[in-house]
């Protein structure tokens, strides 16, 4: 295990303070990178790419998008090249922690964490939000939301049910956006179709931050339900959501969970570490100075 800037393999905490003053941690689970940061640190380094106008892709890590990446290699490199891919699962964590380094479960950011915060601040800084996914009523009830509970937001959006293939389709909800000119781009669309959307048409989106948030917009709509916290902390989130969900899910979690610790279980085996790299603000996160 290779640890830069870090004097042992786990990162200790006994305040808030501490907590917010976390560093941010590139690990390196299989050769596939996690961008372990604090839902306070995501929000930061939008808002900087924001205020100096840069374009950042803020994509997640869990245990499917993991099994994803190891089946179709588009998604491997989608990941490989967003500069956030935070951590959006316990299990991705436990697996970390299982290849010998122990981090805080303030490292797991899912969008129950994530949105209030971001949304919070955009409404206080007046950042501006698009919303693409859903279907067209469940759009417009996040919509409304929002607004609600944000008035200082600038929001739009779009439905997801388009063909992102079909030129004739595709490129009006572009210029949509781009008229916008949102400073972020929420895309739920599911994964892994919303990362194809977003690979495809990033060097065309005039935004500042391009996040790829699954079901962000059902949640925000109301529809998809928060999973308790004790629930979630001991990792069984998944199981929430398979017992709401099961027809949907029950691939996902009942064969891509076992092929999961298979594949870590095999990597300890092989003695394969997990690296950590704690991140440096003039190599890819320069936009953090």
């Amino acid at each position: 295990m290779a640890i830069s800037h870090a004097h042992s393999t786990a990162v200790k905490l006994s305040t808030a303070t501490d907590v917010e003053a976390l560093p941010s941690l590139d690990v390196h689970l299989l050769g596939r990178r996690i961008t372990c940061m604090t839902a306070a640190a995501i929000v930061g380094a939008i808002h900087v790419a924001c205020v100096e106008q840069r374009k950042i892709t803020v994509a997640h890590s869990n245990v499917h998008g993991f099994n994803l990446s190891m089946q179709l290699p588009w998604f491997y490199n989608f990941l490989q090249s967003a500069e956030i891919v935070h951590c959006d699962g316990t299990g991705i964590l436990k697996a970390i922690r299982f290849m010998g380094t122990k981090l805080p479960l303030q490292y797991r950011v899912s969008y129950t964490q994530l949105l209030p915060k971001l949304l919070q601040h955009c409404d206080q800084h007046g950042l501006s939000l698009f919303l693409l996914g859903s279907r067209h009523e469940l759009l417009q009830k996040a919509l409304e939301n929002v607004q609600t509970q944000y008035p200082n937001i600038r929001l739009s959006g779009h439905d997801g049910y388009f063909d992102m293939n079909d030129p004739a389709e595709n490129e009006p909800i572009v210029e949509k956006i781009n008229q916008a000119k949102p400073n972020i781009l929420l895309v739920g669309m599911g994964m892994p179709r919303q990362e194809s959307w977003i690979r495809q048409n990033r060097p065309l989106l005039s935004v500042n931050a391009i996040m790829a948030g699954g079901a962000a917009i059902d949640r925000l709509a109301g529809v998809v339900s928060t999973c308790p916290n004790f629930l979630s902390d001991a990792g069984l989130e998944w199981l929430y959501r398979l017992w709401h969900e099961p027809k949907r899910l029950a691939t996902r979690y009942l064969l891509g969970n076992p092929a999961f610790l298979m594949q870590i279980a095999l990597a300890k085996v092989q003695v394969r570490p997990t690296e950590v790299l704690e991140i440096q603000p003039q190599q890819r996160f320069s936009y953090l100075r």
